[in-house]
């Protein structure tokens, strides 16, 4: 990771339209994270990267197990960043094969400790999941830092009631001031950790909102058969 002033902020898009919600989402995020540096006192040098424009680079690199060309920069971009934002419309349940493709062509190393923010976009809010049951996973492997916080878009809260959007608001801005704080000027050095990119939460939280402290309840429930 960079020490100066500056930090690379790479945004890897795999919408196939355009123009693309899944492409909105990601400049969205990308622009509170900017704005987010920027309060840090630091520049943002941000790489915008569209698969689409990659897609015939990509099939022909998945046999060959590397890149080359414009595909070759891209990875190259991607191995280089302080951080990462990535964007998948959902297909099948799952980010898209073209999405795939490429985070298969990314090597493992360069990735380790990255701080990355995951995205993505779907026709329906039944499809949000797939934030934790593709995408973190696929990261995880990649040896990446994910944020806690990810970012899913139905078509509803593009332009649906005021309720809707607000909400989309407000995940974008959680989850990009995350990814901020963890390249800040204040992150420490090395591999990054979740701890190292949020506040800590009072334990009480859930419980104001009426939700129950499990481990306490468990605790509880083990003492009393003692």
């Amino acid at each position: 990771m960079t020490h100066e002033s500056q930090r690379r902020l790479v945004v890897v898009n795999a919408g196939l339209s355009d123009p693309s919600s899944t492409r909105m989402l990601a400049d969205r995020l990308a622009a509170e994270f900017v704005e987010g540096v920027a309060g840090q006192g630091l520049r943002v040098d941000t790489t915008v990267l569209d698969l689409r424009e990659l897609a015939v680079e990509i099939a022909n690199s998945t046999t060959s197990g590397f890149g080359v060309g414009d595909l070759r920069s891209a990875l190259d971009a991607v191995h280089r960043a302080d951080a990462l934002i990535v964007a998948t419309p959902v297909f099948n349940a799952s980010y898209s094969g073209l999405f795939k493709s490429f985070f298969d062509l990314v090597e493992v190393e360069p990735m380790a400790g990255k701080p990355v923010l995951i995205a993505a976009t779907g026709g329906s809010a039944r499809h949000s999941m797939v934030l934790d049951y593709a995408l973190r996973p696929l990261f995880a492997y990649l040896r990446a830092v994910v944020m806690p916080t990810g970012v899913y878009a139905a078509s509803q809260d593009w332009s649906g009631n005021t309720g809707d959007t607000a909400m989309l608001s407000d995940r974008i801005g959680r989850a990009a001031n995350e990814l901020a704080r963890s390249v800040g000027a204040d992150a420490a050095d090395g591999v990054l950790t979740p701890r190292s990119v949020v506040e800590p939460v009072a334990s009480n939280n859930a419980e104001a909102t009426g939700i129950d402290n499990f481990a306490r309840l468990l605790g509880g429930a083990i003492g009393a058969r003692r």
